[in-house]
């Protein structure tokens, strides 16, 4: 699936995917830790990619929150229930916001329904963004897979993982350190793996482009 049909359908699977998940659970208590390792004041800038209706995640973070999502329907979901929140939409791959603007970044279940070509681009606009020392808490998806599921959500959708391994070369190329992992249950069945990552205080955009070439 290119850009174009993944956005396609999540507009079609947005509502039912918003209606499967919701604010409570042991992968939302995640952001949790997230917010106590950041400073309290200011208040945190947080970004959430693929925030949809922003029931998971944006009902988590602070007032001010910015809901990244390139489905204009998930973002419709998110107008009501959090007016507290900036929502965007676009892409993770070229977040519309200028560089080091935010101070933590979660992403859960977002980042493998890019190809998996581009993941390490996604990366590295994570890192462009966060301020250094900035944290990231995201989805890790196990396995090593490109594939379409038919079905799901009644719909289909990209899936794609260049397996465990290589997004950890990846976050690192892209100017991150990998703090923990840790194993929760999932809502919609099974167990899930997130990781928490603070990007380097010494992180500059063309060490991030030199690791990058080297790690090719």
């Amino acid at each position: 699936m290119d850009r174009s049909e993944i956005r396609r359908a999540w507009e079609r699977v947005s509502e039912r995917y918003a209606s499967s998940r919701n604010a409570d659970g042991p992968d939302a208590a995640l952001i949790n830790d997230l917010l106590d390792s950041l400073p309290s004041n200011p208040e945190p800038v947080v970004l959430d990619i693929g925030c949809g209706d922003g029931e998971r995640t944006l009902k988590n973070l602070p007032p001010g929150a910015v809901g990244l999502d390139f489905a204009r329907r998930g973002l419709e979901l998110a107008v009501d229930g959090h007016p507290d929140a900036r929502l965007v939409q676009g892409e993770m791959s070229a977040i519309p916001l200028r560089a080091g603007s935010v101070d933590a970044i979660t992403a859960y279940h977002a980042v493998f329904h890019v190809p998996r070509a581009d993941q390490p681009a996604v990366y590295g606009e994570f890192a462009r963004v966060l301020e250094p020392g900035g944290r990231l808490l995201m989805t890790l998806p196990a396995g090593e897979y490109e594939t379409v599921r038919q079905g799901w959500m009644g719909g289909s959708m990209l899936f794609a993982s260049p397996g465990r391994a290589a997004t950890f070369r990846s976050l690192e190329a892209a100017g991150f350190e990998v703090d923990r992992t840790e194993r929760t249950d999932d809502p919609l069945g099974g167990e899930t793996e997130f990781v928490f990552a603070t990007l380097s205080e010494g992180s500059t955009r063309e060490s991030r482009k030199r690791k990058a070439s080297d790690s090719g």
